[in-house]
């Protein structure tokens, strides 16, 4: 497992895992911990940006709120736009 530490706003420890990612537009975003032992997920880190400022939505698709690096959804067509 690779994985880098960083820390939020508040101070928390939080566990970047560089090997758990999904593909944007301008860089991946890869999945942030809670733990080290990757069992309490806190959300995604733009690589592009490097900023945990980022939403998702119920149909997958994340974006940074920083850059505007973009996954899209999981299941896209036009009706979703």
């Amino acid at each position: 497992m690779t994985e880098r530490v960083i820390t939020n706003g508040d101070g928390e420890t939080l566990y970047v895992a560089e090997d758990e990612g999904e593909r944007g537009e301008k860089a991946p975003f890869l999945a942030v911990y809670r733990d080290r032992d990757r069992t309490r997920k806190y959300g995604w880190y733009c690589l592009n940006c490097e900023t945990l400022d980022n939403a998702m939505d119920s149909m997958g698709r994340i974006q940074c709120n920083d850059c505007g690096n973009l996954r899209k959804p999981d299941e896209w067509d036009a009706a979703h736009e």
